[in-house]
C-alpha cells in the first residue's frame, strides 16, 4: 500500500504560494501613480512582443482578427519564466536611469529569451542591430517571424540576442557568469536571474559561493535574484517548495541578504520590486563606497532577492479544462493547434488584446513615446550596453618577451626541467604588467602545477577568515588575482565571463578532471562560433586552459586520474575556434603559451605535464617546431637524404620521450635502418587543410609521412583519435597508433607505459614488427625487447620504482 503524504495546511501553502498581494521584505511605494503606470505599460508591451515571437507571422498587432494563417506552423519558444524576465528588466530600467548605474543583466532560465527581447526591441537596441526589424509594424512582424525560425534567432539568449554574454541553452551558469563580469569592473551591476529549475544544477550551487571572491574595492558587484515560478518542463522545483523560513537560511548560509517580492498581483507587485532593487543598489553603493574610502576590503553581506511569481504570470488560466498559469503546462507553448482548433485561436487572440496593444504602440506600429521614455538611452541600454560586447572593450595584453624566461638547451635530451614551472615565471610578469585585466584560475591546484611562482605577481584571492598559520605559506591576499576554489565549473564560469566582457585569462587543472567542465566548454565554443558570424560581436579573448597533471605521471594517483579524453571531445568543435597543443618542453611551452594569450576568439587546450622532463631544443629552435606545428626532428632522425624505412611520430612528452628511447634502440641494433623522427605540437596538422586551417596539404602529409613505409604513432591520448584526425591521408592504412588504453593503476611510469604499449620496447616491436625487413630478422632483438619489458616490470614490483638506466635515460647521440 502507498501512503499518501499529508495534506500542507493552508499556513504552510501561502507562505510558498506566488498569488495574492506583494509580499515583500522591504517596504515602500516609492512609484508615484504615472510612473507607475508608464512601467507598467512597458511589462504590458513586453509580454504582448513574447507571445508575438512565439506565434505569430502575420498581423502583428492584432489590425483584424486572428487567421490560421497568421500563426506559425511551429510554435517554439518558452513562455513561463518570459513575463518575469520582462518584469525586471522593466524595473532594472528604472534603476539604470535613478542611479545613472553602468548594469549588465544575465539571464539564466533556459529559453527565457523571449522575456529579454522583447524589452530589448522596446527599447531601441533590437532594431539598431537588425535594422530590417524596425521600430513600426514591419520590423515588429519580422521581429517576430525570426524568432525561433529557419535563419533566423534562437529561443534562448544567443549571441545574436544584444545585451547578452550568456548561452541560456543549457542550465547553471549564470551567476559564475555574472561573478567573472564583475571583476575587475569597479563601476559595474551585473544583476543575474537565476531560474529555480536552474539552481538544481551542480554549477549553479556552487556557483552562490562567488560572493567570497568579490573584493569592494577594485571589484564591481553582482545582484542575484533566485527567480521562484514553482516548476520545470514538468515537476515542481525543489527551492519553491520548500519553506520560507528554510529558503531564508539557505541564502543567509551563503553569506547572503535575502530580500523577498513575492505575488502576483501587478501594481504591488511593481510597488514592493521598486523600493526592494532601489534598497539593494543603495546597499551595494554603502559597501562599496565604505571599502573605497577606507581602503580595507572586507567580506560584506551581499544583497540578493527571491521573487516569487507565477510561471506563464498574465497569460491564460486555464486550457482545455487544465490549469496554465502558475503550473508546469505554462512552461513552453501553453496551447498549439492554432490551425485546427478554433477554440484555441480564439484564446489566443483574447489574450494578446488583453494586454491592449491599441494603447501601447501607435498607427505606425512604434512605441508610445512615454512609455519608451521609461528605459535609459544609448550605452546605459541593457542591450546596448558595452559590457555585453566584450571584444569593444578588450585591450590586448601587454607581454614580456617569453624568450627570456626559457632554458638553455646546450645538447637535445641531456637536461631535465619541471616543464611547467618556467611557465609560472612567465605569468607571474604577465600578471604584474596587466595588473587590471588579467587572471589566473586554478582548482586549488597552482602550486601542485608547479605555476607557483605567479604568487610572486599576485597572491590567491582570500577575503574570508584569516588564521596566524596563513601567513606562512598561504599565500592570501584580498588583492590576489590568482582565483581558486575547488569547483572546475565556478572557474570555469568566472573565467567566461571575464572574457566575454573584454578581459584576458588563463586556466590550468588536472588532466583526469577537466573533463567537469566539458559541457561548459562545449557550450562556450558554439558561443564563440555564432559569434564569429554575428557581424557587431567583436572579438574576444582566446579561453586558454593549461592541461597538466597528466595521464602518464599519474602513477602515484591511479587509475582514476588517468584519463586523457578531454582531448576527444574538443576536437569534436567547430574548426574555427578550437586549437590543441602538445608541446613536449619548457622552451616549445613559453611558445606556445605566448601564443595563446595573443590569439583572439578560440579555446585553445594546451597539454604539458608538470613533472621533471628532458629538453630537446633551444629557445630558437622551439619557437621554430611551434610555429610549424609538426616537424621532422633531424637530431633524431637517419634518414636524411634518403626515403626512410620507418617514421616514428609522436606528440606529447612522455610518448616523445619513449618514441626517442625506442628509436635508440634500434639504432643500436640495426645501424643501417633508416628512421625518420616526426614530432606534433599542433594536433590538428594532421587534419586535411580542408578540414581545419592549421592541417596539412594532402603533398605535405605524404611528404613528411611518405606513401607508403609503416609509421608508427605514439600518442599522448586514446589511440584511435589520431586515427580520427588522419583518417583521409593517403598512407593513413600504414599508420599504427599506440596511446592510453585504459590500463593502469599505481604503477611505475615505465610499467604503465609498458601496460599501454606506449613504452620504448612495444614501440621498438612494433617497427620490428612493420618493416618488412625486420620481421624475420629482427625475431632475437624482438624476443630481448620482450625480456627487457619483463625485467622492468619484475624491477618495479620489486623496489617500487623503475630501473636506474631508465630514470637516469639520456639521449646519447
Amino acid at each position: 500500500m502507498v501512503a499518501t503524504p499529508p495534506k500542507p495546511t493552508s499556513e504552510e501553502i501561502s507562505s510558498i504560494s506566488c498569488y495574492g498581494k506583494a509580499r515583500s521584505t522591504v517596504e515602500g511605494m516609492p512609484l508615484s501613480s504615472d510612473e507607475l503606470r508608464k512601467m507598467h505599460a512597458f511589462w504590458r508591451a513586453a509580454n504582448y512582443l513574447a507571445i508575438g515571437m512565439i506565434y505569430l507571422r502575420e498581423n502583428p498587432l492584432l489590425r483584424e482578427p486572428l487567421k490560421p494563417e497568421h500563426i506559425k506552423h511551429r510554435l517554439l519558444g518558452h513562455w513561463g519564466s518570459s513575463p518575469g524576465i520582462s518584469f525586471l528588466y522593466t524595473h532594472l530600467n528604472r534603476v539604470i536611469k535613478k542611479f545613472d548605474q553602468d548594469m549588465l543583466y544575465i539571464v539564466g532560465p533556459g529559453h527565457g529569451a523571449p522575456g529579454f527581447l522583447g524589452p530589448c526591441y522596446l527599447e531601441g537596441s533590437y532594431s539598431q542591430y537588425f535594422s530590417d526589424c524596425s521600430e513600426d509594424e514591419e520590423g515588429m512582424k519580422r521581429f517576430f517571424k525570426q524568432f525561433s525560425f529557419p535563419g533566423g534567432i534562437g529561443s534562448h539568449c544567443t549571441p545574436e540576442t544584444p545585451g547578452s554574454i550568456h548561452e541560456g541553452g543549457e542550465l547553471g551558469y549564470s551567476i559564475s557568469h555574472a561573478y567573472g563580469a564583475a571583476f575587475d569592473n569597479p563601476n559595474l551591476i551585473v544583476v543575474a536571474l537565476a531560474g529555480d529549475g536552474e539552481a538544481e544544477t551542480g554549477p549553479l550551487a556552487t556557483s552562490w559561493h562567488s560572493n567570497k571572491f568579490i573584493n569592494p574595492i577594485r571589484d564591481g558587484a553582482v545582484l542575484p535574484i533566485l527567480h521562484l515560478n514553482g516548476y520545470k518542463i514538468n515537476n515542481p522545483t525543489i527551492l519553491a517548495r520548500i519553506s520560507h523560513e528554510e529558503l531564508e537560511d539557505l541564502y543567509k548560509g551563503y553569506g547572503y541578504t535575502p530580500y523577498f517580492v513575492e505575488g502576483s498581483d501587478p501594481e504591488s507587485m511593481h510597488q514592493a520590486m521598486a523600493a526592494t532593487l532601489d534598497h539593494c543598489i543603495s546597499e551595494i553603493h554603502k559597501i562599496q563606497q565604505e571599502a573605497r574610502s577606507s581602503g580595507i576590503p572586507k567580506r560584506p553581506r551581499w544583497p540578493m532577492i527571491v521573487m516569487r511569481t507565477p510561471k506563464g504570470w498574465t497569460g491564460p488560466q486555464e486550457v482545455d479544462g487544465h490549469k496554465v498559469e502558475g503550473f508546469w503546462r505554462a512552461h513552453q507553448v501553453p496551447m498549439g493547434g492554432m490551425h485546427n482548433n478554433p477554440e484555441h485561436l480564439r484564446l489566443l487572440q483574447e489574450w494578446m488584446q488583453s494586454y491592449k496593444p491599441e494603447e501601447l504602440f501607435d498607427e505606425n506600429g512604434t512605441l508610445s513615446p512615454e512609455i519608451k521614455e521609461m528605459a535609459p538611452t544609448g550605452s546605459k541600454r541593457l542591450g546596448s550596453t558595452p559590457y555585453a560586447n566584450g571584444g569593444v572593450l578588450r585591450r590586448s595584453l601587454r607581454l614580456p618577451d617569453f624568450c627570456n624566461y626559457g632554458v638553455e638547451v646546450e645538447k637535445p635530451g641531456t637536461i631535465e626541467v619541471e616543464n611547467t614551472k618556467p611557465l609560472g615565471v612567465f605569468l607571474r610578469d604577465v600578471i604584474k604588467s596587466n595588473i587590471s585585466n588579467f587572471r589566473v584560475f586554478g582548482p586549488d591546484e597552482t602550486t601542485s602545477n608547479k605555476l607557483n611562482a605567479v604568487y610572486e605577481g599576485s597572491k590567491k584571492f582570500w577575503i574570508a577568515g584569516y588564521l596566524p598559520e596563513d601567513a606562512d605559506g598561504g599565500e592570501l591576499s584580498p588583492d590576489g588575482r590568482v582565483m581558486e576554489i575547488l569547483s572546475e565549473h565556478t572557474l570555469e564560469g568566472w573565467l567566461e565571463g571575464y572574457l566575454l566582457t573584454g578581459r584576458h585569462g588563463f586556466f590550468s587543472t588536472y588532466e583526469a578532471f577537466v573533463h567537469v567542465i566539458d559541457s561548459m566548454v562545449n557550450q562556450h565554443a558554439k558561443w564563440l562560433e555564432i559569434s564569429k558570424h554575428v557581424s557587431w560581436r567583436k572579438e574576444i579573448s582566446s579561453l586558454n586552459i593549461l592541461i597538466t597533471s597528466t595521464v602518464w605521471r599519474q602513477d602515484h594517483n591511479g587509475f582514476t586520474h588517468q584519463d586523457p579524453g578531454f582531448l576527444d571531445l574538443i576536437v569534436n568543435k567547430s574548426a574555427d575556434v578550437v586549437r590543441v597543443y602538445l608541446p613536449p618542453d619548457v622552451n616549445s611551452l613559453l611558445s606556445v603559451a605566448d601564443h595563446c594569450l595573443r590569439s583572439q576568439d578560440y579555446i585553445n587546450v594546451i597539454v604539458c605535464d608538470k613533472q621533471m622532463h628532458l629538453q630537446y631544443h633551444d629557445m630558437e629552435a622551439a619557437v621554430r617546431n611551434c610555429t610549424k606545428g609538426i616537424d621532422i626532428w633531424e637530431w633524431a632522425s637517419t634518414d636524411a637524404g634518403a626515403e626512410p624505412d620507418v617514421v616514428l611520430a609522436c606528440a606529447g612528452d612522455i610518448t616523445t620521450l619513449e618514441a626517442l628511447a625506442a628509436s635508440v634502440l634500434l639504432r643500436e641494433n640495426f645501424p643501417d635502418l633508416k628512421i625518420r623522427f616526426i614530432n606534433v605540437i599542433d594536433l590538428f596538422k594532421l587534419q586535411p587543410n580542408t578540414e581545419h586551417p592549421h592541417g596539412l596539404s594532402d603533398r605535405d602529409f605524404d611528404s613528411l609521412f611518405t606513401l607508403d613505409k609503416p609509421i608508427i604513432f605514439n600518442f599522448h591520448g586514446y589511440p584511435w583519435l589520431i586515427h580520427r584526425l588522419a583518417y583521409r591521408r593517403h598512407n593513413h592504412n600504414n599508420m599504427h597508433v599506440r596511446g592510453y588504453k585504459e590500463k593502469g593503476n599505481i604503477n611505475t611510469p615505465l610499467e604503465l607505459a609498458i601496460q599501454n604499449q606506449i613504452d620504448r620496447f612495444s614501440i621498438a616491436i612494433d617497427v620490428i614488427d612493420r618493416v618488412p625487413k625486420l620481421k624475420v630478422a629482427g625475431a632475437h632483438v624482438k624476443e630481448m625487447l620482450k625480456d627487457e619489458q619483463i625485467s622492468c616490470r619484475h624491477y618495479a614490483y620489486e623496489h617500487g620504482t623503475d630501473k636506474p638506466e631508465i630514470v637516469n635515460w639520456k639521449w646519447p647521440y
